[in-house]
């Protein structure tokens, strides 16, 4: 439950001036040998790391794109945020109160000894006002968060390249801590440790001054330094998509939790050109989940679900440490679509994700055989001649009750565009956006996923188009812009109002497809839900 507090200055009996607080009761803390309580409960922390920009908005992210964003990322399983790598907007904050996440809210990149670009030359950052600012800074944005009741701890640095000279990190991490206990003693520290076992921060006593122990990565590691000192609270605070990092969190009650690199793509990091974005998220730029957040929601979600994809070749082997390898590949190997180029008979690899007790594949309604749920958390997996028709996936729960199901149908030729809004209404004023998803079908209404028409949008009435993107992170095309290509039969358009009253009907047009038209209703901004 959330709370408002509102404190007035008086003066002879006038309100000079007011403002509204809102703030929340609980209780959060870590133990060191069953991990995460909140208000009572065990549970763990299943978390992503998200930079603060907003894709085709860049770094001035209208509120509705990052509601959108969360919504997606909670239907996922998602309970939990890491601010990488630095402090994010107060109304993110407030999205995060108000939803029901988790915070860890991260200060710094670096301390006193900058980072160095892909080209080996250090790079202009933070590093050159450390020594001045970074206490005024920490104190200043915890006294701006405080009252959040969604951050549950503070990060203090990521991958600091400082540690390596033991007593001089020792030194910055004692005043940092000093100033988040002093600012707010009611949350724990953290930091995310970088190679420690290199830096020996678990041998110098740079680990044990934090509250809560945070590591990126290699996940035996912390479960050995945990064992080495059962005392430590420890925590996955930067984590890759793999089976084998979230079976050691989910078996060992020790580890609180993992923040998984990351949440959305983003642009930047994105290790050799043509690339302009880095394809690590559980949804691409525009919000839309890829086929890997289905294996994610299997693991991480309460709700019985099923969700079919093709595999083409094995997952990209991940480096050691994500972000420092010459050669960082993201190749696309899962396909949510039963459209494969290749239509000569073959045989399919198909992936099954669920967190149901049984699940049944059909193809074109012939029954391919039942597997039960896997004690290793792995996908299910057949191999199916592939026959064009329909894929289904029919999900059991203990009892043999029907609780989930999925289905992928072969595609035709290129028919229509379909356009889907998000939301009916729209609101005057930077924050509120409204996302519409433009979709290539055929005359069945089935995506097609290998369509790439140049889609071009055209509004009416009062409002203007804010953005479009595909989510292409080879894509050069402009973000600011009334056209995109379509990527996988699919590209998306923010429309934002620039006044309340009338409708605003969004056209998007392609050479030789049926056009596709929705309209929006605009209303006054107090009004929107």
């Amino acid at each position: 439950n959330l709370y408002s507090v509102v404190s007035k200055i008086v003066s002879d009996g006038k309100c000079l001036d007011a403002v509204t607080n809102t703030f929340g009761i609980r209780d959060a803390h870590f133990e060191a040998d069953t991990g995460f309580w909140l208000n009572g409960k065990n549970f763990k922390i299943k978390g992503v790391c998200l930079h603060a920009e907003g894709g085709a908005f860049g770094a001035a992210v209208p509120l509705d794109v990052w509601r959108q964003r969360l919504a997606t990322l909670k239907e996922l399983g998602v309970n939990a945020i890491r601010t990488a790598h630095n402090p994010p907007a107060p109304e993110f904050l407030d999205l995060c109160d108000r939803m029901g996440f988790l915070v860890m809210d991260e200060f710094f990149d670096c301390w006193t000894v900058g980072k160095q670009g892909l080209d080996g030359v250090k790079l202009a950052d933070y590093h050159l006002y450390f020594d001045q600012w970074s206490h005024p800074d920490e104190r200043d944005t915890i006294r701006r968060d405080r009252n959040h009741p969604s951050v549950i701890l503070y990060s203090v640095g990521n991958e600091i390249h400082d540690t390596p000279q033991a007593d001089k990190a020792k030194h910055i991490l004692a005043g940092l801590i000093e100033v988040a206990h002093t600012a707010d003693p009611t949350r724990p520290v953290t930091m995310a440790l970088f190679r420690p076992n290199a830096s020996h921060d678990y041998d110098d006593g740079l680990a044990d001054m934090l509250d809560v122990v945070g590591q990126n990565y290699r996940e035996q590691e912390i479960l050995a330094a945990h064992a080495q000192k059962p005392s430590r609270k420890i925590l996955g605070t930067e984590n890759t998509h793999t089976r084998q990092q979230w079976v050691a969190v989910r078996d060992h009650a020790p580890y609180a939790g993992e923040f998984i690199w990351t949440g959305v793509d983003y642009l930047g990091e994105a290790r050799r050109w043509p690339l302009v974005g880095h394809g690590s998220g559980l949804l691409d730029r525009t919000g839309t989940p890829r086929p890997v957040a289905f294996e994610r929601q299997s693991w991480w979600s309460d709700r019985p679900m099923v969700r079919l994809v093709r595999r083409v070749a094995p997952d990209d082997a991940m480096p050691t440490d994500p972000g420092y390898a010459a050669d960082e590949k993201y190749s696309q190997v899962l396909f949510a679509d039963w459209t494969p180029r290749n239509t000569q008979p073959h045989v399919e690899n198909v992936e099954v994700y669920s967190n149901c007790k049984e699940v049944e594949l059909f193809l074109n309604g012939v029954s391919l055989g039942t597997e039960s749920l896997h004690p290793d958390a792995s996908p299910r997996t057949w191999k199916a001649a592939y026959a064009p028709g329909t894929l289904k996936a029919v999900a059991r729960d203990a009892a043999g009750k029907v609780v989930a199901t999925d289905e992928l149908r072969t595609a035709g030729a290129p028919a229509k565009i379909v356009l889907q809004a998000d939301n009916p209404d729209v609101a005057p004023g930077y924050d509120n956006v409204d996302r519409v998803r433009a979709t290539i079908v055929d005359d069945q209404g089935v995506t097609v996923p290998g369509a790439s028409p140049r889609v071009e949008f055209s509004l009416a009435g009062p409002g203007k188009i804010a953005a479009v993107d595909n989510g292409d992170n080879n894509s050069h095309e402009p973000f600011q812009a009334a056209e995109r290509t379509a990527f996988h039969g699919r590209c998306v358009a923010w429309v934002r109002a620039t006044a309340p009253g009338g409708d605003l009907t969004l056209t998007a047009t392609a050479p030789g497809l049926a056009s596709g038209t929705i309209v929006l209703k605009t209303i006054p901004a107090a009004n929107q839900p």
